[in-house]
């Protein structure tokens, strides 16, 4: 498993060795022994898997906050997305700052999220799938969204002239101004 660091504290980038032939490839995507082996101990209790079919959806920004926040291991697992990762942990040195990492089902990349972080993407192929574990459970009452086009994050889909498609949900959602993801910078490990 190779394990790139980021800008962001804590936000990883994985990826997993593969093992080719003539069939195709195998993958470990994750081993808790491995990754705790590397300082990184998370208990996921939860896969997701979403689809998107048309290029220019946009999904997010989104956040679990306590007591039902989640870290996230996310990777595609068909077409391409532009994986959007926005450090709000109060008190943070890179609060307000995000990471962008385009995931794809060819690369195999995988982003590792920590609790206090926003999350999206953006899908840049037809078709593409986010499978996704999480260390809790999904908890509506807990859920939170900040707008995807948010000035104060001013984030760079990489969408060019494509209009974004989005959920009722994410179309509504709140500003980053005045937000709180309830989750101080330096608090528990995820």
């Amino acid at each position: 498993m190779k394990i790139e660091t980021t800008t962001l504290p804590d936000l990883l980038i994985l990826t997993p060795k593969r093992f080719g032939d003539t069939r195709g490839y195998f993958s470990e995507s994750w081993n808790r022994k491995t990754l705790k082996d590397h300082g990184i101990d998370i208990d996921f209790v939860q896969d997701n898997h979403s689809m998107s079919a048309t290029v220019g959806t946009i999904r997010g920004l989104h956040i679990q906050t306590p007591p039902f926040a989640q870290a996230k291991l996310v990777r595609c697992g068909r077409g391409v997305v532009f994986d959007v990762a926005v450090d709000a942990r109060v008190g943070s040195p890179t609060y307000r700052q995000w990471v962008g990492v385009e995931l794809s089902a060819e690369n195999g990349r995988q982003l590792l999220i920590p609790q206090g972080f926003l999350h999206g993407f953006a899908t840049r192929a037809p078709d593409s799938e986010l499978i996704y574990k999480c260390s809790n459970y999904y908890a509506p009452d807990c859920e939170a969204s900040v707008r995807f086009d948010d000035p104060d994050l001013n984030i760079d889909w990489g969408l060019g002239n494509v209009e974004p498609v989005l959920s009722d949900k994410d179309a509504v959602a709140g500003a980053f101004a005045g937000f709180s993801s309830g989750i101080s910078w330096g608090g528990p490990a995820t």
